[in-house]
């Protein structure tokens, strides 16, 4: 991937208007047999932001086309609050990755970890599926 230059100034202030934040919380429904979040609902929920993240600094049709480098270093358990946070981190020319960590929050205390982190490639498609330009 050719990568654009993330520190000009144009392009730091349009990762920051696309970095995207999601709170959910974990439900019974959610959780395996150790009453911790399934990891397929994680990556479920992980692809999710970053594609809507990848959509808000394109603004074109985004396809994921890798996922890599996933980390859960904290149990996830039911019965709390999970912080989902998307960042571009790399703009290729018709690519881009996105960073996406995953905090656990208790419901009742300001206790706060980061349990997953995960980079996801996505790549910007036309009305044919063909890869197109993000940046003019």
């Amino acid at each position: 991937m050719a990568e654009t230059d993330l520190t000009l100034p144009a392009l730091v202030e349009r990762v920051a208007r696309s970095e995207t934040r999601i709170f959910k919380a974990v439900f019974p429904n959610t959780t395996n047999h150790y009453d911790t979040l399934f990891g397929g609902t994680t990556l479920m929920m992980m692809d999710e932001v970053a594609f809507i993240t990848a959509t808000r600094f394109s603004r074109l049709k985004m396809v994921t086309v890798s996922s890599e480098r996933v980390d859960f270093t904290h149990p996830i358990p039911g019965g709390t609050l999970v912080e989902l946070i998307g960042t571009v981190v790399r703009v290729g020319s018709s690519s881009l990755q996105v960073r996406v960590e995953l905090f656990v929050e208790q419901m009742y205390s300001e206790e706060r970890e980061k349990a997953v982190t995960g980079l996801f490639t996505f790549v910007a498609i036309d009305q044919d599926k063909k890869p197109v330009k993000i940046l003019s």
